[in-house]
């Protein structure tokens, strides 16, 4: 775009000289956000955040948010800005006014939603798991591919500074040839019996809503990293344990059987050779969201956890023998991956920023027409890999991922 453009009103030229784009000369783009949970609010925070950080083509519009309770829905989008409220996301995706479709909804309806965007003629942005499965997963690239459209998974931990320096580090050789990848992510807010399933705040602990338990929601964002940093993953054997198995429903009151994980573990073979071992569970006491990676290649290490997300734990064997250890990156200086668009050097941002960053590369692949990661078609990939891991848990044999 052509950081200098004028215009006349009322006969008198104006003039924008070396400045970045103005939203009078940018290109609107219309989001329309499906679902008001944790997941709307911190995509509607990146949404309106971006344009002020990042110099993009697109000024983003906040014009529609759409969700089942009225009320809700129109409280939500009075605090966020959006321009107007729909309680059916069939209308929504009907309006002409609508570019992006945001799917920050329960599991259950990801690929309803999206196949009807598509139909539509929409953009999408999809939260993960992208199915219930990846048979319905399938269904869904196949949509969106045959009416090619702009799509997008919001794995967001990509988008963590220090996790994209690991990409880069990695990228660059500097651990040479991988031998190990480990990962984890603890939680630990299910362990009362008393807390119900299903329902707008537990409808994760309902596998009728969330397909799977901790394997699809918190090890798939450990295992879309892990082939983002580390390349495919070939086979798994897993084990999975549901330590309640009944739960009451919140909305009937009824106590059911419960379908999903409350844990999951598994070993993997990556189609590099390297062997990871992966690990989640909402049992782990004392661990809020404890997500933590490390690597292990033939010249060096690297580590990270979401505690500490703006620091890389970095080690490189080819240092000299009195100075060899693990260094702390902090990862806070304009040449590290993205932090030029934030503050001076030495100011840490946090974990809503990656999904700032995340709209940013959406955005910026819309203008450049080179779409940015991750895809649906990545999305399914890491759908490949949770089904193996819940057949492996129940066939108790190692499995073959299935390649897309």
């Amino acid at each position: 775009m052509q950081r200098s453009r004028s215009f006349t009103e009322a006969g008198h030229p104006l003039t924008f000289k070396n400045n970045p784009p103005s939203p009078f000369f940018m290109k609107p783009l219309n989001i329309g956000m499906i679902g008001y949970g944790f997941m709307g609010r911190a995509h509607s925070n990146a949404f309106r955040k971006v344009n002020n950080f990042f110099p993009l083509q697109h000024q983003v519009v906040l014009k529609a948010a759409c969700g089942r309770d009225g009320a809700k829905t129109a409280a939500f989008a009075n605090t966020w800005g959006y321009q107007s409220v729909e309680t059916d996301w069939k209308a929504l995706i009907a309006r002409e006014d609508i570019d992006v479709i945001d799917i920050a909804a329960p599991n259950n309806v990801h690929a309803e939603i999206a196949i009807a965007a598509a139909k539509a003629g929409k953009m999408i942005l999809c939260e993960k798991p992208l199915g219930m499965n990846g048979a319905e997963a399938l269904t869904m690239v196949k949509a969106i591919e045959k009416a090619k459209v702009a799509n997008m998974v919001w794995y967001n931990y990509r988008r963590i500074p220090a996790v994209t320096l690991a990409k880069q580090l990695i990228d660059e050789g500097k651990l040479g040839k991988i031998f190990h990848y480990r990962a984890k992510f603890l939680q630990d807010w299910t362990i009362n019996a008393d807390v119900p399933q299903g329902g707008p705040g537990t409808w994760r602990l309902d596998v009728s809503v969330a397909g799977s338990g901790v394997t699809g929601d918190l090890l798939a964002h450990c295992i879309d990293t892990a082939m983002w940093l580390n390349g495919s993953i070939d086979t798994v054997t897993g084990m999975t344990e549901t330590f309640v198995k009944e739960r009451a429903h919140a909305l009937t009151g009824k106590k059911q059987k419960v379908g999903i994980d409350d844990a999951s573990a598994f070993l993997a073979r990556f189609s590099n050779g390297s062997l990871a071992t992966f690990e989640s569970t909402r049992y782990a006491r004392g661990h809020k969201a404890q997500y933590t990676l490390e690597i292990n290649g033939e010249n060096g290490s690297i580590a990270w956890d979401l505690h500490d997300l703006h620091r890389l734990q970095y080690f490189d064997h080819r240092d000299g023998g009195l100075t060899r250890g693990w260094r702390s990156i902090h990862v806070t200086d304009g040449d590290q991956p993205y932090m030029k668009n934030w503050w001076v050097p030495g100011l840490a941002i946090g974990y809503e920023h990656s999904f700032v960053h995340q709209v940013a590369d959406f955005i910026a692949g819309l203008d450049s027409g080179k779409p940015a990661a991750p895809s649906f078609r990545e999305g399914l990939a890491t759908d490949y890999v949770t089904d193996a891991v819940l057949k492996s848990a129940k066939t108790g044999r190692w499995e073959k991922v299935k390649k897309i």
